[in-house]
């Protein structure tokens, strides 16, 4: 058999949730596919994925580390076709306070959600630049918009990668690359659950569909828009936090966030 013609995304974050449905949208617009998360479940999300047509490689890796981002950059090579969209989506939650948190798992947030995602990003991003082609979709959050009291380290690095996706969609403007941002509020995954947050107000209330939200994403990566806010109360929330100071955000936070606000 010939080499397969269709175009190679990497979806990161693929075992369940927004990253599974950006995954299955990838599948179904006629892209090979080559999908990580940290745990075994990939492997019926792959099985899963393939129903849709195209290749599909699994790759269970911890990309909070520089070897997980590394063997899932020698994952892609190994198919003999150049990326052609990275969507960055693996990501990781932790609730209660600061001073509460157990400072490596705390650690772990900003490693998966900064330190392997900029790893992968410059890996993949430099293939990119060399071909003059791509697109990249970084997956941030509105909890980058406001101080996030009792997720003070997963709100800041999620404000970390707003910023950051829209600095290096600025420095490839004269490229062929495009960067975009997809900037959902709460959804409906295991984020709240593994985040340790299903007690909160937050963890509880009415939440996003993900595949309403990756849809979203993925248009807004395909058309090479800069970012995309999912849902209209998102949008609204997002909009008053740019003119809100950060104290009363912090505090409207607190509320929403707060061990034990669920039952309040």
């Amino acid at each position: 058999m010939g080499q397969s013609v269709r175009p190679l995304a990497i979806v990161t974050g693929a075992s369940s949730g927004i990253g599974y449905e950006l995954a299955k949208l990838c599948a179904k617009k006629g892209f090979d596919l080559v999908i990580a998360a940290d745990e075994p479940q990939i492997e019926n999300a792959a099985d899963n994925l393939r129903s849709h047509g195209g290749r599909v490689t699994a790759v269970q890796a911890d990309l909070a580390t520089l070897e997980g981002v590394r063997a899932l950059c020698a994952a892609a090579r190994n198919t003999g076709q150049p990326v052609e969209a990275l969507l960055a989506n693996a990501g990781r939650g932790l609730g209660q306070g600061f001073l509460d948190q157990d400072l490596d798992k705390a650690l772990r947030v900003v490693a998966t959600n900064i330190t392997g995602t900029i790893a992968l990003v410059h890996e993949i991003g430099r293939d990119m630049r060399t071909r003059n082609r791509g697109r990249i979709l970084l997956t941030g959050s509105i909890a980058g918009f406001m101080p996030g009291s009792f997720q003070a380290v997963y709100n800041g690095t999620k404000a970390f990668i707003d910023s950051f996706s829209i600095a290096l969609r600025n420095e490839l403007k004269e490229t062929d690359i495009t960067v975009s941002c997809l900037m959902p509020g709460p959804t409906e995954t295991e984020f709240f659950r593994r985040a340790e947050l299903l007690d909160t107000k937050v963890g509880q209330q009415e939440k996003d569909d993900p595949a309403m939200v990756a849809e979203i994403g993925f248009e807004a990566m395909m058309r090479g828009e800069a970012d995309v806010v999912s849902g209209w109360k998102n949008k609204i929330q997002s909009a008053l936090a740019n003119v809100t100071p950060a104290s009363v955000l912090a505090e409207q936070h607190r509320k929403m966030a707060e061990p034990g606000s669920g039952k309040r």
